[in-house]
């Protein structure tokens, strides 16, 4: 699979270099050096965005925020040169998929961005098979799921309820722990509360009310087909 990567680095050589790794890997870039030439192309619809903070213009911060509103879905790497918690934190929060630290060797970027593209777009040598779960349609190649007692309506599920949900249903019946749905769902970086990942599962039960997603109090979550 072809995909389109939007880079946003103010530093020139760096955004260079970066662009010449990721096109080595096959992947269309387009290279933003200004923040609000960014923000100008939210409404696009990259397969990803690698997104420093500091920027001239728009600052990366503002940029992820209308990224979430306007394209929810879409995975986010922060980059930045403040290598600090309240950053990486603070990023994460707000809805990025992972966070790398500057400085930092461009193999490590290209590493992190074929797992994260892995994580939400699945293998290429997969087979796309859907999933059918009382009366949803989960498709996980377009990462879509259609409630087909509801006219066949797409049903509107942000980057990590999607993912929780293709996490659970392609094992239907196994039981995962929060530090498991963590790692895979937030990455290996994520520093914040498991409370997130509650969080998650009720906003899923909320949009998919016939999806039995049981809770194994005191370890984690798994999905029943009935």
């Amino acid at each position: 699979m072809s995909y389109t990567i939007y880079l946003v680095e103010d530093e020139e050589n760096l955004s260079e270099a970066l662009r010449a790794y990721m096109e080595k890997e096959g992947w269309t870039v387009k290279l933003f050096q200004d923040g609000d030439k960014a923000q100008e192309s939210v409404e696009e619809r990259p397969h990803l965005w690698v997104l420093d903070i500091m920027l001239p213009g728009t600052d990366g911060y503002q940029i992820l925020k209308t990224i979430r509103e306007i394209q929810g879905d879409i995975p986010v790497i922060f980059i930045s040169a403040r290598d600090q918690d309240l950053d990486r934190v603070l990023g994460l929060e707000m809805g990025s998929d992972d966070y790398i630290s500057k400085p930092f060797l461009p193999q490590e970027l290209i590493i992190r961005v074929k797992k994260l593209l892995t994580r939400v777009y699945g293998s290429e040598s997969e087979e796309n098979k859907t999933v059918d779960l009382n009366d949803y349609t989960i498709d996980p190649e377009a990462r879509t799921v259609i409630d087909e007692q509801n006219d066949k309506q797409v049903v509107d599920l942000t980057t990590k309820e999607m993912d929780l949900i293709l996490l659970l249903t392609v094992q239907v019946g196994k039981a995962l722990s929060r530090e498991d749905i963590i790692e895979e769902v937030w990455g290996e970086n994520y520093y914040g509360s498991e409370r997130a990942v509650d969080d998650v599962v009720r906003r899923v039960r909320k949009k998919m009310p016939r999806i039995h997603l049981e809770t194994l109090y005191g370890y984690g979550y798994r999905i029943l087909s009935s």
